[in-house]
């Protein structure tokens, strides 16, 4: 957890940062842009390098790819140097996505988030988001991440991979997710 140690060392808790995320949006949150990017980075390479170097030197059938690419994000999201709660392993994802089709999935991602923020900072008139939102936009770009898949029949295999993924985050975002929903519950009948 590079974020979680890096606030560490400047003397703040990420676990009392926000939604208590230990993830580099929250050591960007109150450490500022460089440090984020720095954890970011750091987390990143985390899912890239020991997948590059494991599909560069091995032989594998696609189950055990699929095990092999899990384990990062499996790892960053349930940290056992944080008593299994780790962060919501987006970085790395997109680290480990990155390896598997040479940036070209994750890139499309990052521009599908992109896209969301965008639009979610126009309707929000620029105000910063809350976690909820972010976590809403994460997984309904990853959705269509895996509806691209789908449609452009890339390999079953990254079918499957994103699949995995999915559930993952869906389970590292779901107090997001139920807590945006109440509050649109609420909303509707106020």
């Amino acid at each position: 957890m590079f974020s979680y140690w890096i606030a560490h060392l400047k003397g703040i808790n990420l676990k009392k940062v926000r939604e208590g995320n230990p993830g580099a949006f929250n050591l960007g949150y109150s450490l500022g842009l460089f440090y984020g990017v720095l954890g970011a980075s750091f987390d990143f390479l985390k899912g890239y390098i020991p997948i590059m170097f494991f599909v560069k030197n091995f032989e594998i059938s696609s189950n055990g790819l699929i095990i092999v690419a899990l384990s990062p994000i499996l790892g960053h999201a349930f940290s056992p140097f944080l008593k299994f709660k780790g962060g919501k392993a987006l970085a790395v994802t997109f680290g480990v996505w990155s390896a598997l089709t040479n940036f070209k999935i994750s890139f499309i991602y990052a521009v599908i988030l992109g896209i969301l923020k965008y639009f979610e900072r126009k309707i929000n008139k620029d105000k910063p988001s809350i976690p909820e939102v972010d976590a809403t936009l994460d997984l309904t770009g990853f959705g269509i991440i895996g509806i691209l898949l789908w449609m452009f029949k890339y390999n079953a295999f990254l079918l499957q991979f994103w699949f995995f993924n999915l559930i993952l985050l869906i389970f590292k975002r779901y107090k997001d997710i139920i807590v945006l929903l109440h509050a649109l519950s609420k909303k509707a009948h106020n």
